[in-house]
C-alpha cells in the first residue's frame, strides 16, 4: 500500500485525524462569517447536477472542482456520506478551514468566495468528516493542478486560453479519420521520467521533452507517441498507474500548459499523442479517492468486488452513476483540454471478469450466472459510443489479455473500442523468437498461427514496456545467441512485425538494442550509440519503419478488409524456418515478404511469387550498413513463363540471406495468375485517403544520429 509517510518534513497538514470534530454551527471566525455573507450557485447550468447523477456527465470537471464565476471562485466536491465538508488551505486556516454547504440532494458541498481571497497557486484539500467520527484529508477528485511529489494538496491556478497551434494536425486527422483509418500507426511508447534526463539525473521538462522527441519521432519513422500515465501519481514505482490526480498532468515536468504545449509541439511535427488511461484503480493513498468520505465513494461498497488484491488497489464502482460521470468526463477531458489523439486503455480484462484475480467462492456471479461484469461492460460502450460519435477521429484502444469477443466492434455486444492490442502475438513471437534457431522449426506453426487470428480485431501489435522488466530481460537481450546473433535476430523480428497485418508498437530503447531491462530512475542508454552495431540497428530501424510508411501495401487495407491484405506463398517450409507472404493494397500494389528465421544462409533458393515477371529486392535487412553480412539481391530477379506459354512458374530464384528479410516488389509482369491464386478482395467504400503510390524507398539511404541531446541529421 501507498501511504502519506513520503511528505515533506514541513507538511504537517494532518490526512486522518482521530478527534471529535468541532461543530460547524460554533464557528465565529471570519472566515465562516464571510463564507455566510457570500451567495454561492449550486451549478451554473440547471442540467449539470442531473446529467452528474444519472451517469452521462462529459464535461463534470466544467463545475466540479474550483473556477472562476462572476468574480468568486466557487469550489464543488462530490461526499454523499459526509456529515461535514470544510475547504482548508494555504490562504485560509489548514486545520479547521471554511466550511462549506451542502446543495441539494446529490451529496455536492458548494463554497463561494471573492476572487481576491485565493491568489493564483494557493494550495487547498477538502477536510471531509465521516459517519465514522475521522477527519479525512482529500485532494480536489476535479483539480485540475496538483503539488509536485512528495506534495498531495491541489493547486488552484487561474486559466488562461492556451494558444494552440494545432489547427493543420486536426484538420488531417479528420480526414484520415473520414478515410476509415487508412494511414499508417507506429507507435512509441515512453515513460517521460526515464526517455532522456539530464547530465545530473533531473528530469526534463514537457517543453524540453518534446523538443527532442519531435524530430526523432520523425525521423525514426514513428506516427505516434503513447505516454505512460502522466496524471498525477505520488509514486515514481507505480510507472503512473497509481493515479490520485486524475485531471491533473503531473507536475513532474512542468504546468498543465506546458503539457499543452507539449502534445502542440508533437503535432506541429506530424505526431499524435495517445495517452495510458486508468479507468479500473485506483490506489489508497490517504489524500485520494480511496474511502473519499470515510466511506466506500469512487470504489465498490461490495467486498467481493471492492479490491484488486494482486496491485493493493481499488477497483472503480462503474455501476454508480456518479463514478461513469466522472470516468467519462475524464476521457473528454483529455481529448478536449489537451488534444490528444487518443486513449490507451489500461487492464480493460480486470474490468470485464468479476473473477479476475479471484478464487472460486470469493467473487458472485452476474445475474445470467456467469463471470462478465455487466457493469463494466456497459460502461465501454457508454465511453465507446458517445466519444468517438463527439470525436470520431479520436483513437481509443482496449489493452485486453483474453480472447473476450468483439472488443472493436459493437457487434453482439461488443465494446466498440478502436484496437486493440494483440497480446497473442506479442506472446507467440516472442516465445519463437526467445527460441533457438535450431529448434524453432519445431514452433513453425506457431508463427504461422499468428495470421489465423490477426483478423479477428483490430489490432495493435505491441512490444510494450511489460516485456522489458521484472527478469524477461531487453528486447535485444530476449534474441538468442552471441553477441553479432543477437542484433540479427532483432532486425528479422522487427521486419517480421513491420510486415504482418495491424498496427504497430514498440517501447522506447528496443530501436537502439539497450541490453539493460528498463528502469523508471534511469534514462534510456544513449550512450550505446557510440557503438557501431547498436548505431547500426538504430539506422535500420530508422530505414524499415521509413519504409513501412512509404507502402500502402503494409497498412492500408488492415483498418476494412485485413484479410484482403494477406496471402500465404509459402508457409510449410518448418525445416529451414523460411516464411513467404504477400502484401497487398487497396490499389493493387504488393510486396512479397521473405524471411528466414534461422542464421543460415539460402544462396540459390526457390522463391514463388504471385506473377511471372521481374522483381526487384526494395528491402534487405542484411545489408552491411543495418550491421548484415551482405547478402542482397542487386539485380532484378525474374520468374519465368512456361516455355509453351500456357502457364505462369510463379517462381524466382533468389539469396535469402541468414537470420533476414527481403521485400520484393513487381517491376514488369508479364501474366497474372488465375483467379483462383488470388486472395478474396472486399471493397469498402471510403473517402480520400492517403497517396497509395509506392515511392522508392529512402530507407537505405536514411540517416540518425541520436546521441543524447544532439540534434538528428538525415
Amino acid at each position: 500500500m501507498i501511504t502519506e509517510n513520503r511528505k515533506k518534513a514541513t507538511d504537517v497538514r494532518p490526512e486522518t485525524v482521530q478527534k471529535p470534530p468541532e461543530p460547524v454551527a460554533d464557528r465565529t471566525d471570519g472566515q465562516a462569517r464571510q463564507n455566510e455573507k457570500t451567495p454561492f450557485p449550486p451549478f451554473r447550468r440547471e442540467l449539470d447536477e442531473y446529467l452528474f447523477r444519472q451517469g452521462t456527465a462529459h464535461r463534470a470537471w466544467e463545475y466540479l472542482g474550483a473556477h472562476e464565476e462572476e468574480g468568486q471562485v466557487v469550489f464543488r466536491v462530490w461526499a454523499p456520506h459526509a456529515v461535514q465538508v470544510a475547504l482548508v488551505g494555504s490562504f485560509c486556516d489548514w486545520e479547521n478551514g471554511i466550511p462549506m454547504q451542502r446543495a441539494g440532494e446529490s451529496g455536492l458541498y458548494v463554497l463561494a468566495l471573492p476572487q481576491e481571497r485565493v491568489p493564483d497557486g494557493a494550495l487547498y484539500k477538502y477536510r471531509i468528516l465521516g459517519r465514522d467520527g475521522n477527519f479525512h484529508m482529500k485532494a480536489d477528485p476535479y483539480g485540475q493542478s496538483m503539488e509536485a511529489p512528495p506534495g498531495t494538496a491541489t493547486v488552484f491556478a487561474r486559466r488562461k486560453a492556451y494558444p494552440w497551434n494545432d489547427r493543420g494536425w486536426l484538420a488531417q486527422r479528420r480526414r484520415h479519420a473520414a478515410s476509415g483509418r487508412r494511414y499508417p500507426i507506429n507507435i512509441y511508447e515512453i515513460h517521460l521520467g526515464s526517455w532522456m534526463r539530464r547530465p545530473d539525473g533531473s528530469h526534463l521538462g514537457y517543453r524540453e521533452l518534446a523538443d527532442q522527441l519531435a524530430p526523432y519521432l520523425k525521423q525514426m519513422g514513428y506516427t505516434h507517441v503513447e505516454l505512460m500515465p502522466v496524471m498525477e501519481h505520488p509514486f515514481d514505482g507505480s510507472w503512473g498507474y497509481q493515479i490520485c490526480g486524475y485531471y491533473a498532468p503531473t507536475a513532474r515536468y512542468g504546468s498543465p500548459d506546458d503539457f499543452r504545449a507539449f502534445v502542440d509541439i508533437l503535432h506541429g511535427a506530424g505526431i499524435g499523442v495517445l495517452l495510458d488511461w486508468v479507468p479500473a484503480h485506483f490506489p489508497k493513498d490517504a489524500h485520494g479517492l480511496y474511502r473519499f468520505d470515510g466511506e466506500p465513494t469512487y470504489e465498490y461498497a461490495e467486498p467481493t468486488r471492492q479490491e484488486n488484491r494482486g496491485w493493493g488497489t481499488c477497483c472503480f464502482d462503474v455501476g454508480r452513476p456518479e463514478v461513469v460521470s466522472f470516468l467519462l468526463s475524464n476521457a473528454y477531458y483529455w481529448v478536449e483540454e489537451f488534444h490528444v489523439d487518443g486513449l490507451r486503455v489500461d487492464a480493460v480484462a480486470s474490468m470485464l471478469y468479476l473473477d479476475y484475480d479471484r478464487a472460486p467462492g470469493e467473487w458472485k456471479p452476474n445475474r445470467f450466472g456467469d463471470h462478465g461484469n455487466l457493469e463494466a461492460i456497459a460502461f465501454f460502450q457508454h465511453l465507446n459510443r458517445d466519444l468517438h460519435a463527439d470525436h470520431p477521429d479520436v483513437l481509443t484502444v482496449a489493452e485486453e489479455s483474453t480472447a473476450w469477443p468483439h472488443i472493436t466492434d459493437f457487434y453482439e455486444n461488443g465494446l466498440g473500442f478502436s484496437y486493440k492490442w494483440n497480446m497473442g502475438w506479442m506472446n507467440d513471437t516472442l516465445r519463437y523468437a526467445g527460441t533457438d534457431p535450431l529448434f524453432r522449426k519445431h514452433l513453425h506453426g506457431m508463427l504461422a498461427h499468428t495470421f489465423d487470428y490477426a483478423f479477428t480485431e483490430q489490432y495493435i501489435l505491441p512490444i510494450s514496456h511489460d516485456e522489458v522488466v521484472h527478469g524477461k530481460k531487453s528486447f535485444l537481450d530476449r534474441m538468442p545467441g552471441e553477441y553479432a546473433q543477437k542484433f540479427a535476430g532483432a532486425r528479422v523480428f522487427a521486419a517480421f512485425m513491420m510486415t504482418h497485418p495491424g498496427a504497430k508498437l514498440w517501447f522506447m530503447g528496443c530501436e537502439i538494442g539497450q541490453f539493460a531491462e528498463w528502469d523508471e530512475k534511469k534514462s534510456v542508454e544513449w550512450f550505446l550509440l557510440d557503438y557501431p552495431a547498436h548505431a547500426a540497428l538504430q539506422h535500420y530501424f530508422a530505414a524499415l519503419q521509413n519504409f513501412y510508411l512509404e507502402h500502402p501495401a503494409l497498412w492500408d487495407e488492415d483498418p476494412a478488409d485485413p484479410s484482403a491484405s494477406f496471402a500465404w506463398l509459402d508457409v510449410s517450409n518448418a525445416a529451414e524456418s523460411i516464411f513467404v507472404f504477400r502484401r497487398i493494397s487497396r490499389e493493387g500494389k504488393e510486396l512479397v515478404a521473405v524471411l528466414n528465421f534461422t542464421p543460415v544462409p539460402r544462396p540459390g533458393h526457390t522463391v514463388p511469387v504471385p506473377y511471372a515477371g521481374q522483381w526487384r529486392e526494395v528491402f534487405n535487412s542484411d545489408e552491411t550498413a543495418y550491421g548484415g553480412s551482405g547478402m542482397t539481391n542487386p539485380e532484378p530477379l525474374t520468374a519465368p513463363r512456361d516455355p509453351a506459354g500456357e502457364a505462369l512458374s510463379s517462381a524466382l530464384t533468389m539469396d535469402i540471406p541468414p537470420m533476414g528479410c527481403v521485400l520484393l516488389a513487381p517491376v514488369r509482369v508479364s501474366r497474372k495468375l488465375p483467379d483462383k491464386a488470388r486472395p478474396p478482395r472486399r471493397r469498402a467504400a471510403v473517402g480520400q485517403g492517403l497517396s497509395d503510390g509506392v515511392p522508392a524507398t529512402r530507407g537505405k539511404d536514411a540517416k540518425v544520429d541520436f546521441n543524447g541531446t544532439r540534434k538528428i541529421e538525415c
